[in-house]
């Protein structure tokens, strides 16, 4: 039987979660000042984003003239971001799970987002995103297995 390796490295967690909050603060901004400079601050130049219906965005200027459109238009409505689970991959790298969950009732788009970040030169980038849509409603941790 083959040994699979555990990937996260807890001696890193701490960091990691701190560049993830400072990630997810800056997100958390943006939208609610409805400003993509805010929200986009931590996307690196060749970020991957991955958007909730399956298009496949790379690099910084192309997503952040989607995101400039969409909060101009307020596109999604007042959210709260929840960071659902963080693991440090290595002194520089973190993964972390976050959902985005609308406050008025009547909207009905929820989402859960994949993000990648990577440290360079002593700051933390957002490498890549991917974001599903998921029910809203439920509370992050209903599927939250290990």
């Amino acid at each position: 039987m083959t040994q699979r390796p555990a990937l996260s490295t807890p001696g890193h967690l701490a960091e990691a979660m701190r560049a993830v909050e400072d990630v997810v603060s800056k997100l958390q901004r943006g939208l609610d000042e409805h400003d993509a400079d805010i929200y986009n601050t931590g996307f690196a130049a060749d970020v991957v984003w991955g958007g909730p219906f399956g298009a496949t965005i790379t690099g910084y200027d192309t997503l952040h003239d989607i995101h400039r459109k969409l909060m101009t238009r307020a596109a999604a409505g007042s959210s709260r971001y929840e960071i659902v689970t963080v693991s440090a991959l290595g002194p520089d790298v973190a993964l972390a799970q976050v959902r985005r969950t609308p406050l008025d009732p009547a909207d009905e788009f929820a989402e859960m987002a994949l993000y990648v970040l990577v440290r360079r030169a002593g700051r933390w980038w957002l490498a890549a995103g991917q974001n599903t849509p998921i029910e809203p409603g439920e509370s992050a941790t209903d599927h939250n297995h290990h």
